[in-house]
């Protein structure tokens, strides 16, 4: 009995030894837990995917912690559905193997109201009817495709966004051949999409990215402008080699620069930003062409043209317009870097120290 007694205590003790160890052990959890969520306390959630060829980075504050990705991918299939010329059988792609195209989705008329209102504000810098000479040129669906017999005179025959024309319900071309490109305006407007499908679900702070086209609503969990850099326009530069930093306010920003995008085919660089007036890659000292609009898919067109156009034109047209602002970096004669920045710009602006 009394061996019983004492085994009986010996458990007891135990039990209460284990039962103050599960104790322990569970308010040091609960408290690694809480520590781990203190950055989310502000509803902070960041996503990542692929679209478009490239990858997306969104992050957003939502005190529900809510996953919108599901819904963001949604949107993005549909959107490439409509405008990407790397889908066989996408709205763009049916328009460019055809005279005629009924729109089904609602991008497609939006970006051709969007396309036509820049070219005529650029004198025809930026004109998505470029496609047959960035295809040829090497920067299209099928790759490098130059030939030394291609004659670029009859190829510009079939460039000019006033060759088609269009309403709500079609699109129509006025020479046959016509073949449009909106790489120069889709991601923008990807932003833009995915910006609007966020406001739809009441969110009113985030930082949407694709492919480096950027928008910015609201502020960060740290109460601060969205600031987002630019890179420094070298061959070598990765990601975080940063020449600028641009605080965003309630804006949309893209960068366009011939630094990255390119070839080079018998020892010349061939860049992939096409003069739709030459039909040549363009070549000259503007290295990168930042644009700040109320908008991205507006910010991403213009840095196009922008670079399209060279620095004298570019900082002639910033002073011409008031729906963007910029930020150019160029080369001078000695082949030291310089900038010019739209004096609104200015006190967003910072420049990072080497």
């Amino acid at each position: 009995m009394r061996q019983n007694t004492r085994k009986n205590i010996i458990y007891s003790l135990v039990l209460l030894a284990m039962v103050l160890l599960v104790y322990t052990w569970r308010n040091q959890n609960n408290s690694e837990t809480e520590e781990s969520r203190e950055p989310q306390s502000s509803g902070k959630i960041t996503l990542s995917g692929k679209t478009m060829g490239t990858t997306y980075n969104i992050t957003y504050l939502d005190e529900e912690g809510r996953d919108f990705q599901p819904s963001i991918d949604s949107v993005l299939v549909v959107f490439n559905q409509s405008l990407s010329t790397y889908i066989e059988d996408s709205e763009l792609s049916r328009f460019n193997n055809s005279d005629t195209l009924d729109f089904e989705l609602p991008y497609f008329p939006e970006v051709l109201n969007a396309s036509k209102d820049i070219f005529t504000k650029t004198s025809g810098a930026f004109d998505p009817t470029v496609g047959p000479l960035v295809n040829i040129w090497g920067f299209g669906p099928t790759g490098p495709e130059l030939k030394d017999s291609v004659d670029i005179q009859n190829l510009l025959k079939l460039v000019g966004f006033e060759k088609i024309d269009f309403d709500a319900n079609q699109v129509r071309k006025k020479v046959q051949g016509i073949y449009l490109d909106f790489s120069s305006i889709a991601k923008g407007y990807g932003v833009d999409v995915v910006s609007d499908l966020l406001k739809q679900k009441g969110i009113d702070n985030y930082l949407i990215e694709i492919g480096g086209e950027l928008v910015a609503r609201g502020l960060n969990e740290s109460g601060e402008l969205w600031k987002v850099g630019v890179n420094r326009p070298e061959e070598s530069a990765n990601s975080a080699d940063l020449y600028s930093i641009i605080a965003l306010q309630d804006q949309g920003m893209a960068t366009s620069g011939n630094y990255r995008n390119f070839y080079v085919r018998d020892s010349v660089k061939i860049s992939h930003t096409i003069n739709p007036k030459t039909g040549y890659p363009v070549a000259q000292n503007l290295l990168s062409a930042t644009v700040v609009a109320n908008d991205c898919m507006t910010a991403d067109a213009y840095a196009t043209a922008l670079m399209v156009m060279g620095t004298d034109k570019a900082i002639a047209l910033d002073s011409a317009l008031d729906e963007i602002k910029v930020f150019l970096i160029y080369s001078d004669e000695k082949g030291d870097y310089k900038t010019y920045a739209s004096e609104e710009l200015k006190p967003y602006l910072s420049f990072v120290q080497e």
